[in-house]
């Protein structure tokens, strides 16, 4: 039974992988022995207290070979001479023939420093995400001769070449999910289905139970006490918000509002310039990256949660967002789109609204009746709250990949 994994993430800590860091705190309370990969340093300048619970070290592997010459040199001097290097660099020049890019150069070149430098204990690699983690935990447990194994979410899944995807499907000895769509679509993709795994990452309950709705009786009709909007998600295309900004715009104007987003991001700057030309820049607050604590703070404030997702041209799209299970456990009822996985966790006209992401008219009538009806507020806010305090608890959903890692279990592993 392995006790000692290497745990490869793109970043550590981030504040927008929550999941990852509970599933990482929770297998070391398990009893195993995890180092943590990551392939850059943090860019956040906030944490949230649960990486002050992990106590796994963290080893950052170069981000740019170019600046770290002296250590890739000294690694890949002692890694030639390994029985697994000639199969990692054959597997390695037949992925560059279909991705001829720097990034595939980096990740080879950081696997070949994490093959020198992984201590000698370590028994098996596992890497979050299917993408760019999973290539650097693939060349190195093939340097190295270790299984590998990988957990896969949503834009890694859905901009990876499918050949890409059959090959390292192929490699690791298991691989699991977090969504049934992405489930379906990996067990159609894999050699062998059996290999693929379904585990919702869930929340943790312990962090929100405790928060009783608050619904207020705002219809949007009081200039001074306007309906409070919330969305917390990085400013990227795939989140929606350019179409949320219009359909707020387009809200009649005797109706009153305001929006608040939290979250960073490059497209941050270009949402408020829209903003601005749409005219409705002064009913919005713009906080940027917060800590759980502050972003529970705003949830408590809040009538109503709205993450319009969408699929962007390069096909990334969000598997099953956190903040919506988080908004949903607090009793918040939420508006969003029915793309990906997000219908298995809202059900429309019962435990939230679903639009088409396609459909802005949707978006803005949803708006609409969340703003004037505060009983359909209240009534799908609390039917969405039973729903994730009795299925989405991240402690019953992450026992489902203890087996994976050969740690005991209370109950059936679910496929």
């Amino acid at each position: 039974m392995p006790k000692n994994i290497a745990i490869i993430v793109k970043g550590y800590p981030r504040l927008s992988e929550t999941f990852i860091a509970q599933e990482i705190l929770e297998l070391e309370k398990s009893g195993l022995n995890i180092h943590i990969i990551s392939l850059r340093k943090p860019t956040d300048h906030k944490i949230h207290p649960i990486h002050n619970e992990i106590k796994s070290l963290v080893k950052y592997l170069p981000e740019y070979l170019y600046l770290e010459v002296s250590r890739v040199v000294k690694s890949w001097w002692k890694i030639k001479k390994c029985e697994g290097y000639r199969k990692a660099y054959l597997v390695w020049r037949k992925d560059l023939k279909s991705d001829f890019s720097l990034s595939r150069f980096r990740r080879f070149g950081q696997a070949i420093v994490l093959a020198a430098e992984l201590p000698s204990n370590i028994e098996h690699i596992h890497a979050h995400f299917l993408h760019t983690p999973a290539s650097v935990a693939q060349y190195t447990a093939i340097l190295r001769g270790l299984e590998w194994s990988c957990s896969a979410h949503a834009v890694d899944i859905w901009t990876t070449p499918e050949a890409e995807l059959k090959g390292k499907l192929m490699s690791c000895s298991w691989i699991v999910t977090c969504t049934r769509t992405n489930y379906e679509r990996l067990s159609f993709l894999a050699h062998d289905s059996s290999k693929v795994f379904l585990a919702y990452h869930g929340i943790d309950l312990n962090r929100f139970r405790n928060t009783s709705p608050n619904y207020s009786d705002r219809t949007g009709l009081k200039k001074l006490d306007p309906v409070r909007i919330l969305s917390v998600g990085r400013a990227v295309e795939k989140k929606g918000y350019v179409n949320l900004l219009e359909a707020l715009a387009a809200i009649q104007d005797n109706l009153n509002w305001h929006f608040t987003h939290v979250g960073g991001g490059p497209l941050k700057p270009k949402l408020q310039r829209l903003a601005d030309k749409l005219g409705i820049n002064n009913n919005i607050t713009w906080l940027g990256s917060q800590t759980q604590e502050a972003v529970i703070l705003e949830y408590k404030k809040t009538d109503i949660f709205v993450l319009p997702c969408i699929i962007a041209h390069n096909g990334d799209r969000d598997g099953l967002p956190n903040v919506l299970m988080e908004a949903q456990s607090i009793g918040l009822p939420c508006i969003s789109t029915n793309i990906s996985a997000i219908p298995e966790l809202i059900d429309h006209e019962k435990t939230g609204l679903l639009v088409s992401y396609e459909n802005n008219e949707m978006l803005i009538n949803a708006l609409t009746r969340f703003i004037t009806s505060p009983d359909d507020r209240s009534k799908m806010g609390l039917a969405g709250r039973l729903k994730v305090l009795n299925g989405f608890d991240f402690r019953d959903c992450i026992e489902k990949i203890f087996p994976l890692f050969d740690l005991p279990l209370k109950r059936e592993l679910k496929r």
